[in-house]
This record gives C-alpha cells, structure tokens and sequence, in this order.
C-alpha cells in the first residue's frame, strides 16, 4: 500500500516538473515568436494610416488606378496590376515632359513652380491633418502666404539677375527691382505678425509645431526650385539631363528589382533591393553618355538663356562654352592593343558620369528620406494625384536632392563669368557711374598693357 502511494506521489511530481518544463518550453516559444513578429514588423512596408479619415484626407495612390485600367487589368495578378499601372503613367509622364522641353526654357520654369507648389500642397496637407489642426486659425492661408514671400524673393532674384536690362526698361517695374528684397522683407514680417495675431492659448505647440512645418517645407522646396530654375537659365541640358538621369535610374531599379531583385537593400523601403541599387546605377551612367551626345549637339540644350541687346530679345545663342567643344581621348595601352588609340571625345562626358554617379547611388537617398517620413506618419503616399505612383512628392523626391546637387556642381566646377553677367551690372548703375567705371575700366587697361591710349586697342 505504502508503495503504491509512492509510486502514485512520484508520478504526480513527474507530472508536475513536465508541466513545468512545458510551461517554460512554451514561454520561450512565446518570446522567440515575439521578437520574430517585432523584426518582421520593422522589415514590412509602413502600414496604412490607423484612421481612415486621415487616409481619405491625405488619399494613398500606389495602388489606385482608373475604372477602366482596373477592368483591362482584372485578370492579372496585383502585382503585374501595379506594374502595367506604373508603366502607363510613366509613359505619360515623360510624353508631357518631353512636350515642355520642346515649348521651351519658360515653360520649363513655369513647370517647376507648378511641381513645387503641388508638392507643398500635399506636404502641408500631411500636417494640416495628422495634427487634427482644423480647428486652428489661418494655418493653410498663412502657410500659401509664406510660400507667395519665398517665391517673390527668389524668383525676383533670379529674373533680376538674369534679365535686369530688359527688365528696367519698363517703368512700373523700376520700383520692384530697386526695391525687391525690402519688400520681400517687408511680405515676411507680414507673414509673422498674422501668425502671432492667430495663435491660440489652448493650441500654441500645435502651432509653433506646424510654423516649423511649413518653414521647412519651404526650406527643401523653395530653395530646390529655386536652383532648378537656375540650372534653366543656365542651359537647358543642366535640368533636362540630371532629371533624365533619375527618371531612367527610377525606372530601371524598378524593372532590375521586378525581375531580378533578392536582396533587400534598406529597411526604410523594404521593396528596394540590392540587385534593383546596382542595376539602376550602371544603367543610369550609360544612359547619361548617350543622353548627352544627343544633346549637345544643338544650341538649343547648351547654351545659357540671355537677353541679346543687339536683337531687342531674349536669344539662346552663344560662344559654346570649352566643355561642350568636341575632342580627343587618347586611349592608355590597353586601347593600342585593341588597335585603337583614341576616339573623339566632349569634355562634358565627365560632368555627365560624375552627375550619373550621383544619381545612381545618392540620389535614391532623398526617396529613402520622404520614405522615413511616410513611415514616421504611417502613410504610405504623399498624395493620389499619379495613379500606382502616389502623389507628386513620392515622384519628384530624388529630383530635389539632385537638382541642389547640379547648382552646386555648375557652380563649384563649370561656371565662368561671363562678359554679358557683367554688362548686366554695369548697365543696372546710373548713367554718371556707369562712364565712371569706363573711365576706370580704361585706364586700368592701359596700364596693364592691354590698351593702346591713343588709338585705345
């Protein structure tokens, strides 16, 4: 009897060390499936806003597409759905740009202000609803209003600038240029006693939030369109060929990492992948050489927009500058081997390599960056405007990065004074100053050598 209920004792404390080890076992299961669903949760695209008003107001566009795309496209698998829907829309896109180029550097400009303002829209927009801000006064009316200031201000710099003479001969326009930056001043403090009129006592850190919101706005957009539209004036090739170049490293990462792409490159954008990296980059810089032996062959692409005195117009003829001059690479000692010791050579193919390289392996980072920002908010799309792309801003991210990054270069590497820059400041003087600097001009001549002082050459 004794042993019987020893036996049974031990069989029950058997039972009760397995349950143990089994509630320990599933604990430990429990935790590894835990830290498993964390990592997959940081490697899964950001999700779709928790609210559904703040989706509907924002609007997400990836993966929307028109009714009569949907009804061609029903029999396909979603993802080849969203890949014909991208192709489509990028077709158009480039026919529509291609048709702006055609129309000339104006229109060019004019598209670039319009880009920037939709992208500032959907920017603003973002804040205006993540931050429940509807009940906050003037924020849309003043935030349009410090956009109006900061393009006032720099697109009159760069009119000014670059059209000064035409422009002073219109005598309306003889105060705005005389006066241009205090009055621009004058519009920005405008701007911020309207700010600190509308604040609210309940609402003050929702609105010094959303006042740092729109300046930074500003900050990337502005500025960014403000160098592109430099980049115009200074030849159309210096816009048209970086934006191809992003356009065709978008496009051809997409098809390397459709097709090919196993290796993800950047949990930010978890569809990005190293294969899609790569394959776009190499892709980017042969496209830039052939882009670029096309366009330097007309006028029309490189030379810099001026206004001509001698035509009363604004003409884009000039004296080509060396690095659109064609020439001779001489190949080292492999090309003799091959039997072929040079080949003729235009000294932009390096700008343009160099610029591709940019494109191709930094230039995606300014995508990487506007994806952080969608993930911080839980937003998938800036916007819906371009069906399978999103909104204007998910398109043209990469195209501000590298627009500042061509200003800079053209800038730094390419720029050289020009005698019509400084005629263009000489003639900005008044009459008296301007046959004083002649005079000096002059006599510093002579004495440098450079002029004859009785017959002045």
């Amino acid at each position: 009897m004794a042993d019987s209920l020893n036996d049974e004792s031990g069989v029950e404390d058997k039972k009760k060390e397995e349950m143990k080890v089994g509630q320990g076992l599933e604990s430990d299961e429990v935790r590894r499936r835990k830290v498993a669903s964390a990592d997959s949760a940081d490697d899964e695209p950001a999700a779709a806003p928790v609210d559904p008003a703040v989706a509907q107001s924002i609007g997400q566009g990836t993966d929307q597409s028109p009714g009569i795309l949907q009804r061609l496209l029903a029999p396909l698998p979603p993802r080849w759905q969203n890949w014909v829907v991208r192709g489509i829309m990028s077709i158009v896109m480039i026919v529509i740009f291609s048709v702006i180029v055609y129309l000339g550097p104006l229109a060019m400009v004019v598209l670039i202000l319009i880009i920037q303002m939709m992208c500032f829209y959907e920017i603003i927009n973002i804040g205006y609803v993540v931050y429940k801000s509807q009940d906050l006064p003037w924020f849309r009316t003043l935030s349009w209003f410090f956009l109006f200031t900061s393009n006032y201000f720099f697109f009159g710099e760069s009119m000014i600038d670059q059209f000064r003479i035409l422009l002073q001969r219109d005598q309306f326009l003889q105060p705005l240029l005389t006066y241009h930056r205090f009055i621009s001043f004058c519009l920005y403090c405008g701007g911020i006693v309207g700010f600190v009129v509308s604040l609210v006592k309940k609402h003050y850190l929702q609105q010094f939030t959303l006042f740092g919101w729109t300046h930074m706005a500003l900050l990337v957009l502005v500025t960014s369109s403000h160098f592109m539209i430099r980049n115009v004036f200074n030849g159309v090739i210096w816009l048209l060929l970086p934006s191809s170049m992003i356009i065709c490293n978008d496009i051809m990462a997409y098809m390397f990492g459709f097709f090919f792409g196993k290796t993800p490159l950047i949990k930010l954008s978890p569809k990005k992948t190293w294969e899609g990296f790569i394959g776009g980059g190499l892709s980017t810089i042969l496209f830039s050489v052939l882009l670029s032996h096309f366009l330097i062959q007309f006028d029309f692409f490189v030379c810099p927009l001026e206004y001509d005195e001698v035509s009363d117009a604004v003409s884009m003829n000039c004296v080509r500058h060396w690095i659109f001059e064609r020439s001779t690479f001489h190949i080292p000692v492999v090309g003799k081997l091959l039997f072929l010791s040079s080949i003729p050579w235009y000294p932009f193919y390096w700008h343009s390599i160099i610029m591709a390289t940019f494109a191709s392996f930094v230039g995606p980072f300014g995508g990487f960056f506007a994806s952080g920002f969608k993930r911080a908010f839980k937003i998938k799309d800036f916007g819906d405007l371009i069906p399978g792309h999103g909104g204007m801003t998910d398109r043209f991210d990469c195209q501000i990065i590298m627009g500042t990054f061509v200003y800079v270069y053209f800038q730094t590497f390419i720029m050289v004074t020009s005698p019509h820059h400084l005629l263009r400041q000489v003639y900005s003087l008044r009459p008296d100053d301007q046959l004083k600097f002649y005079e000096a001009l002059t006599d510093g001549l002579t004495k440098r050598g450079l002029l004859n002082g009785t017959t002045g050459i």
